[in-house]
């Protein structure tokens, strides 16, 4: 694993492994902050700089960290790095702050980070960490942004908050509450696993 390639890397994250439709873990977030694209945003790129850096971190360290503390110096290591995002949204962006709640410090026990961490990060060089840790999250990222977007579209008609759909529209009370994120997601999740199981046909066949 320390020989792969940053396409490799990426490849793995956005969808070998995805971690949401792949792994199926992460998805409290996915339910709860979706209902609108920017909320999506901000926290996929909060995970992304958590996650990335977390990597990092446990990677350069991971020679020097006792086996028997190994799992409570990476809880240790996310928590500083949710802190600084906890700190920087209520510094810069207190609106954003309030509407992402209390799901911007469940980040800490966020299967996504904890699994690269424990997974890739402790077996692999700090600069392939810090590239799986961005894929992952980029991974995460997209799929947030493609549920909220039918979720936003549908439930206000606007998407990143800007009316799409005119007055002519009503809006889809439904696609406001977290049934919807949870229906969405397994079209989603049944999607992805019906295109791999149709690569892996493919691939079959060819072989």
């Amino acid at each position: 694993m320390a020989g792969d390639s940053p396409k490799k890397i990426f490849k793995k994250g956005i969808w070998d492994d995805n971690p949401i439709f792949k792994q199926v873990v992460g998805i409290c977030s996915a339910l709860a902050v979706t209902n609108l694209m920017l909320n999506s945003l901000i926290m996929g790129l909060g995970l992304i700089f958590v996650t990335a850096f977390s990597e990092l971190t446990v990677s350069i360290i991971r020679k020097f960290t006792p086996k028997h503390i190994r799992m409570m110096v990476q809880v240790l290591i996310i928590s500083v790095y949710v802190i600084i995002v906890d700190i920087f949204l209520k510094a810069y962006y207190p609106e954003m702050s309030k509407a992402l709640g209390p799901y911007v410090g469940l980040i800490i026990t966020n299967c996504i980070i904890m699994g690269r961490c424990e997974g890739y990060a402790q077996n692999n060089p700090p600069l392939n960490s810090f590239l799986d840790g961005i894929a992952s999250g980029l991974g995460y990222t997209i799929i947030l942004l493609a549920i909220s977007f039918i979720r936003e579209l549908f439930g206000f008609g606007t998407i990143f908050g800007y009316r799409v759909l005119g007055d002519w529209w009503t809006n889809w009370t439904i696609m406001v509450m977290p049934p919807a994120a949870f229906f969405i997601l397994g079209v989603i999740v049944w999607w992805a696993r019906s295109r791999t199981t149709e690569e892996e046909k493919e691939g079959g066949a060819i072989n």
